[in-house]
């Protein structure tokens, strides 16, 4: 005899259910969660990430997962790290990750020791996109909670605009390893650490299958 008996569809069981459970909804900083890892080379080894599997380290008891979202830009201007990104986006796409993307603008600069002028590229749009699918997220009332993963300060403002609209909701922050991030903690309901133990054992498969027999290899260099 099994342990839970059928329930019919039709009997509300399964909408009692839900109602019970914490709908969380995952917004991730892709380029501050990847630059707190690439910036020790003990974790570098840790670039081919389920996204997916490593949300699940931080829900708690009541908590089920609605969505991960995850927040990036391309390096259009270098072919070799513009394709192993790519590479990782497909294999997170295969895990129902949805990417949202933002790009980089060319901005000059003046160099503090010689003083000429340079050039280089600064990520646009990612803050700014989390604080829009953050508070569209809140008007569609499609979470309970939304756990920002990043340690960007410029968040702040659009978690202050969530709880002044939304006081239901709550926001939690999930600081990338090797991170303080004082501000987002006095500012969250909740604060996670993110640990090595999460990174090693939220792997993606060095090769994922697809359809059709083709295949999602992790990129030589991050495996080294």
């Amino acid at each position: 005899m099994p342990l839970w008996p059928r329930i019919p569809r039709g009997s509300g069981f399964f909408s009692a259910i839900l109602a019970s459970m914490n709908r969380v909804v995952f917004l991730i900083d892709g380029f501050n969660l990847y630059h707190a890892i690439n910036e020790n080379a003990v974790w570098r080894r840790f670039k081919w990430l389920d996204l997916n599997q490593l949300a699940r380290r931080f829900l708690l008891p009541r908590d089920i997962s609605v969505g991960v979202h995850y927040f990036t830009s391309l390096v259009t201007w270098n072919q070799k790290k513009l394709s192993r990104h790519r590479t990782y986006i497909r294999a997170l796409e295969t895990r129902g990750v949805h990417v949202v993307y933002g790009e980089f603008k060319r901005r000059d600069r003046t160099c503090r020791l010689c003083h000429q002028r340079y050039q280089t590229f600064e990520e646009k749009q990612t803050d700014v996109n989390i604080a829009i699918h953050l508070f569209r997220l809140s008007v569609e009332d499609a979470y309970d909670t939304a756990v920002l993963v990043s340690g960007d300060s410029d968040l702040i403002p659009s978690i202050r605009a969530v709880r002044q609209v939304f006081p239901s909701k709550q926001i939690r922050v999930v600081i990338p390893v090797g991170r303080a991030a004082e501000a987002m903690k006095r500012e969250a309901d909740f604060c996670q650490r993110m640990k090595e133990k999460h990174l090693r054992t939220s792997l993606l498969p060095w090769e994922i299958r697809l359809d059709g027999g083709r295949t999602i290899s992790c990129p030589r260099e991050w495996r080294e």
